[in-house]
């Protein structure tokens, strides 16, 4: 996959984040776009569902994604300080954020993020075209992202940051 950058500042700190952001494209296909919010630190994950979902529908998912954090938290004895999914429906798609804060993020969370919504939403899921990685592949992407997780904790950074793929590239910019 090919990664471009567009820059309208200066570097400061922002190549960890870039990196973090173009590997969570990378290694999970079913992350539409990915956003950093410097301002709250966040980090926003959008679905795109083929469909309209029903808000009894949204309730469901969004509670069992709480519930499922809660219960990962709880097992590894962390706190979790932000955790939102909002959605709105274009046409015949529902795209959905999920709203983490970096800080008390972890890789296997977003693991347990995507997986969840694979379960819940099936075949409805929008996913870009699998490139066939093979599974050190996916380790190694795995890695770079707990490891640009931890360093962006430690640092502040004032860019916001959107990351999408394109005809099988990954775009990054910051506003």
């Amino acid at each position: 996959m090919i990664v471009h950058y567009k820059e309208t500042g200066d570097r400061n700190d922002v190549t960890g984040s870039v990196g973090l952001l173009t590997s969570i494209l990378v290694r999970y296909p079913e992350v539409a776009t990915i956003n950093f919010d410097p301002e709250k630190h966040l980090l926003k994950f959008t679905f795109i569902y083929s469909g309209v979902l029903e808000i009894k529908e949204l309730d469901n998912l969004k509670e069992k994604l709480i519930e499922s954090i809660e219960v990962y938290s709880l097992l590894k004895r962390k706190e979790t300080s932000m955790v939102s999914l909002q959605s709105q429906v274009y046409d015949n798609l529902t795209v959905i954020e999920v709203q983490r804060d970096v800080d008390t993020l972890v890789q296997e969370e977003i693991t347990l993020i995507v997986e969840l919504f694979h379960l819940y939403l099936n075949n409805n899921l929008v996913t870009e075209e699998d490139e066939h990685y093979f599974e050190e592949d996916l380790v190694a992407q795995e890695e770079v992202i707990v490891h640009m997780l931890a360093k962006m904790k430690n640092t502040s950074q004032d860019k916001y940051l959107f990351a999408f793929r394109q005809e099988g590239k990954v775009l990054v910019f910051d506003k």
